[in-house]
């Protein structure tokens, strides 16, 4: 029987859709040497049902047996590298939620302040938007029950749930004396993993936040709005990466492919070499050859270095900001039946299109550009990056930690957007050189939140 599986990348994420299939184990003739070492595993299997058998029997208060088989298979992943894991079924869902950037709900942005729910911003034509509710309203009931004491992630699974069914939310809104009490019907909400903006008149400025199922749909509906909004007049893309902590491998490739006639996007290559794939673009630039520029950081992370790398390397962009985080690695989800989770497993590691593994090393950018940071920040603006993690997998030569992952909340302070479009409107900076987005030539040149 052939096993449905899924790839995913990602830094601390979750997500799995691209479907791809596992064949059952080949057959293996094995030595004196592999028996040995068969029967060994074997004597250490029965190790570990001994301790089990002593810790039910011994232990001083009666153990759930469930939780002793999870948590000996979650030691047993993550003790391989920092990104495989057990998922139980209940992470496994919401990590199908998450991926597939659809699920029934309100359709609001939500943080965590003060131990209250607060209303980022509502997402239009959803439920909440449609109820009016607004950005900074304080949630403190959902369904008569106090949000005081839930966590982000207990809030956010109440107000989510089947389309059609209602919920009960009191808000505490600025200016109003007394509470607002909605009543509202949970709608199918596709998360905006891509928001665009014209920039300067000319330029189309593109945010990507994430690579779930959703993202290059939104990515092809913002170019051509986008194109169409601004007409001939266009100087060209910004994409904005910085912070994307990756997702689904095969919205990386499309996403890549979005901006590319031909060429290698990715390869990925397991243990054995008949395991290697490798990703191509297919004819069909959707930004017409315009220049782009890619903006990376410290926070963008596997997908996202995906497409910096793979831009960069057919010198269809100039990457600009800070060493990405430097996440090489491919997680392919293993389901493992009905009720009893999955498996999140590191299988490959992958590869820019000139061959380059960035595992613990990350995407150098073209030019780099770092942010002036608030004093009271300093501390926390920085990541330290794959090769700081422990148990990662190595990588030949050097390895690099830590890059800068600070985004300035105000565009008029943001250093790395406005090289781009001093790059894009051939203003020369003449401390760096980089290819000229689209060509061969030289140039110079918050809290977490959650939907719902």
């Amino acid at each position: 029987m052939m096993r449905k599986t899924s790839v995913i990348l990602l830094s601390a994420a979750t997500g799995a859709a691209l479907t791809l299939f596992v064949t059952q184990p080949r057959a293996v003739f094995m030595g004196s040497s592999a028996r040995a070492a068969t029967a060994d595993t074997y004597r250490q299997l029965n190790l570990f049902g001994d301790v089990f058998e002593r810790v039910r029997s011994d232990y001083v208060e009666k153990p759930d047996d469930t939780k002793l088989i999870e948590s000996a298979i979650s030691g047993m992943l993550t003790g391989l590298d920092p990104h495989s894991s057990y998922m139980d079924a209940k992470s496994f869902r919401d990590m199908q939620v998450q991926t597939r950037g659809e699920f029934g709900g309100l359709g609001i942005e939500v943080t965590m302040e003060d131990g209250l729910i607060k209303v980022v911003s509502p997402i239009d034509d959803t439920p909440a938007s449609r109820a009016g509710v607004m950005a900074n309203d304080i949630i403190t009931n959902l369904d008569d029950e106090a949000v005081q004491g839930l966590t982000l992630n207990q809030a956010v699974e109440k107000m989510r749930g089947p389309v059609n069914t209602k919920i009960k939310l009191k808000i505490i809104r600025k200016g109003q004396d007394n509470p607002i009490e909605v009543t509202l019907v949970r709608d199918n909400i596709r998360v905006r993993s891509v928001r665009a903006r014209v920039e300067q008149d000319d330029i189309a400025y593109i945010r990507i936040t994430t690579f779930n199922e959703q993202t290059t749909e939104g990515l092809k509906r913002e170019i051509s709005n986008l194109s169409n909004q601004i007409g001939d007049k266009l100087k060209g893309y910004i994409i904005d990466l910085r912070n994307n902590p990756g997702g689904l491998l095969e919205e990386a490739v499309t996403v890549s492919d979005s901006f590319l006639e031909k060429g290698e996007i990715v390869s990925t290559r397991g243990r054995n070499a008949e395991e290697t794939q490798r990703r191509t673009a297919h004819a069909g630039d959707l930004t017409k050859g315009r220049p782009v520029i890619v903006l990376v950081n410290g926070g963008s992370a596997s997908a996202s270095e995906i497409v910096a790398g793979a831009l960069q390397d057919h010198k269809r962009a100039t990457i600009v900001g800070t060493r990405s985080f430097g996440k090489g690695s491919v997680q392919t989800i293993i389901p493992l039946g009905s009720g009893n989770g999955a498996l999140r497993l590191t299988t490959a590691r992958y590869y820019t299109p000139s061959g380059k593994s960035i595992q613990a090393k990350g995407i150098v950018p073209d030019i780099e550009v770092l942010q002036d940071v608030p004093d009271e920040l300093k501390s926390r603006t920085d990541t330290k990056g794959e090769a700081s993690l422990r148990g990662h997998l190595k990588n030949d030569g050097d390895e690099k930690t830590g890059s800068q992952s600070y985004v300035p909340p105000d565009a008029k302070d943001d250093k790395a957007l406005k090289l781009a479009g001093d790059l894009l409107h051939g203003i020369k900076n003449s401390a760096s050189a980089a290819p000229t987005p689209g060509g061969d030539s030289k140039a110079t040149t918050d809290k977490p939140k959650a939907a719902n």
